[in-house]
């Protein structure tokens, strides 16, 4: 028998991903906002900004794969915790209090950003005519 630690399937792949790509460790299992500007969708998106800033607390220049995936489930459609739903364990992070609370941390919708929302929709609109 072997003194090594075996690896995962997981780790292996990963090893071989660094190898073919040029990775760096410290590159491996994040993301940068302009990883998120290459997705032709979320560019053309006019809440586009606010989607990728959603994925990068203030100060934060990368997100790794815990924050991704803990973001994304903000995005989940809310019908999705009846499938899951734990009645004794924390409310899920796609509720309609934690998606408000998420995307707007006072929980109010500001005159300001209603109009900053309905511009960006109405620009998205007149660029499709």
């Amino acid at each position: 028998m072997s003194s090594q630690p075996s690896m995962l399937p997981w780790d292996e792949e990963l090893e071989e991903i660094k190898k073919e790509i040029s990775f760096s460790h410290r590159e491996t299992g994040t993301l940068s906002q302009e990883d998120f500007l290459r997705i032709p969708e979320l560019v053309i998106d006019p809440l586009g900004d606010q989607i990728i800033n959603a994925f990068f607390p203030e100060g934060e220049d990368r997100v790794n794969f815990h924050g991704f995936t803990q973001t994304l489930a903000h995005f989940r459609p809310i019908e999705d915790n009846k499938k899951s739903k734990d009645v004794n364990g924390p409310e899920p992070l796609n509720s309609r209090s934690n998606k408000l609370h998420f995307f707007d941390k006072d929980d109010k919708l500001s005159r300001d950003e209603l109009i900053q929302v309905l511009e960006k929709v109405d620009v998205e609109q007149k660029m499709s005519i």
